[in-house]
């Protein structure tokens, strides 16, 4: 067996009384009962980053700043592959998010990254639509099957259990998906650096 794949899972909300970290460990549970995955959850909330940036390329000249960095940059570029736990905010994904993910760049080239997805009527849908174009600018390869949670609030029990086996499925379904991606760039990426 090959050497496990380091999943990083990206928990996208940062508001108030959010239920993304519920959604984000169920997810990363998942992940974990398999022995070809290693998990990262990296929650936005508790590693903030900076939100003003300095001219394009250069690093930012606070050091406070850069500390903020540090605590996810090194383990955006250590992953193998992503899994993004976004909420729908206005038919599309929050800002914190966004601002994650524009503070990279490198780190997300000939990368899979899927989708778990949450809220009301939509299950988070348009969110993960509009996240795909900006991951294809980054080089990022993002993968069909992704998890809707429709009506997320009744989606989980007191343990943070899935009530629908539906959303087990869907989990499964879209984490073999990953799976076979990261593998494949994994090893295209050994053999051969990506030129972007």
């Amino acid at each position: 067996m090959s050497t496990p794949l380091r999943l990083a899972v990206i928990q996208g909300s940062t508001r108030e009384g959010r239920l993304g970290p519920t959604v984000a460990h169920w997810l990363a549970g998942h992940a974990a009962e398999r022995p070809d995955l290693t998990v990262d959850v990296v929650d936005l909330a508790e590693t903030p980053l900076p939100t003003v940036f300095p001219h394009l390329g250069q690093a930012p000249a606070d050091e406070a700043d850069r500390a903020l960095l540090r605590a996810v940059s090194p383990r955006l570029a250590a992953a193998d592959a992503f899994v993004v736990v976004t909420p729908e905010y206005n038919h599309s994904y929050p800002a914190s998010l966004k601002n994650a993910i524009d503070w990279h760049n490198k780190e997300w080239h000939a990368k899979p990254v899927g989708f778990v997805a949450y809220g009301g009527f939509s299950a988070g849908l348009r969110a993960v639509e509009h996240l795909r174009g900006v991951f294809a600018e980054l080089h990022a390869v993002t993968i069909r099957e992704a998890v809707g949670l429709q009506g997320v609030w009744g989606q989980f029990d007191q343990n943070g259990r899935a009530v629908d086996p539906a959303a087990d499925a869907a989990a499964k379904a879209m984490l073999d998906q990953l799976t076979w991606w990261a593998e494949a760039l994994r090893e295209a990426r050994a053999k051969k650096p990506y030129a972007a």
